[in-house]
């Protein structure tokens, strides 16, 4: 007969010590850093980059905002270049627009 007070780690029900079928190179549990990773990649495209970034950026900061909460799901790595990505491709993005803006509006 076991015992009901034991440990999950010593009783029948005890998880396997090799991890995840990824290797923990894949934050599958922290899913709003795994879009912000692949949001910041796909913002360097052009047109639709500047609301991928814009987006990017904040599902980054949930990434984190979630790691820090629960350590266990990773990710850090995935949000802080979905940041780092939308942020630089924002900006650039964002500056083309203006500038298109600024040409369109001086040439009447």
């Amino acid at each position: 007969m076991s015992n009901p007070y034991q440990s999950p780690e010593h009783g029948p029900y005890r998880q396997p010590a090799t991890g995840d079928a990824t290797g923990g190179l894949i934050p599958y549990k922290n899913m709003p850093a795994l879009l912000a990773y692949y949001l910041g990649i796909f913002s360097l495209l052009p047109v639709i980059g500047l609301p991928l970034g814009m987006v990017a950026v904040v599902l980054g900061i949930m990434g984190l905002i979630k790691k820090s909460k629960m350590p266990q799901v990773r990710g850090t790595a995935h949000a802080l270049i979905g940041i780092i990505l939308g942020s630089v491709t924002t900006l650039v993005w964002g500056g083309c627009v203006l500038l298109m803006v600024i040409g369109a509006l001086s040439n009447p």
